[in-house]
């Protein structure tokens, strides 16, 4: 029998614009079909822009801003990559402290390719296994984290689950991992 979300409210927090588009429109999906509601959270309202790597793409409805959320107001949270996209994140401490926001209540947490970034800044990496595009190695382990190169990641050290990936080629086994570790977190 596949996992489900049974209506849990998912998180997926971009930038105004640099969202690696089919960073946030699988797991969307994945969510969406494994019977979750997911939310488009950013730092402004509106619309944000995505990308198909670095060629403009689609535009997306802001569902909430961070400002006022936090943890408490969903199950999970996802945050898409896209170089522009977490390098945004990272600056806004509205949006660090959002994303930390899931570490301290114990929620699971999913990031792909360069979204780490956002965790980094958030001082939440520490103790931690993970993986990212391989342009953030260095930056993960010098924020404690044992970076590793695999296709999906899942960290259970602490009260909540981790999982990354690397690139779009791995979003089949992200979104699966997406799904199962939010349906049982």
């Amino acid at each position: 029998m596949a996992p489900t979300l049974n209506g849990k409210t998912i998180a997926f927090l971009v930038a105004p614009e640099g969202i690696e588009q089919v960073e946030l429109t699988e797991p969307w999906q994945a969510v969406q079909d494994a019977g979750g509601t997911p939310r488009l959270v950013s730092t402004d309202s509106g619309t944000v822009q995505g990308f198909q790597h670095l060629d403009k793409a689609d535009m997306f409805d802001v569902d909430d801003t961070v400002d006022g959320k936090s943890a408490r107001d969903y199950h999970g949270l996802v945050l898409p990559g896209g170089v522009a996209n977490p390098d945004y994140l990272r600056m806004q401490p509205a949006a660090v402290a959002f994303a930390k926001s899931f570490f301290d209540a114990g929620k699971p947490v999913a990031a792909i390719c360069h979204a780490p970034w956002t965790l980094v800044e958030a001082d939440v990496v520490r103790g931690r296994r993970m993986t990212s595009w391989p342009s953030l190695k260095t930056d993960l382990r010098n924020a404690g984290a044992e970076w590793v190169d695999e296709e999906v990641v899942v960290c259970e050290n602490g009260p909540n689950v981790l999982v990354t990936s690397r690139k779009p080629d791995d979003l089949k086994a992200f979104c699966g991992e997406v799904v199962d570790r939010f349906a049982a977190g």
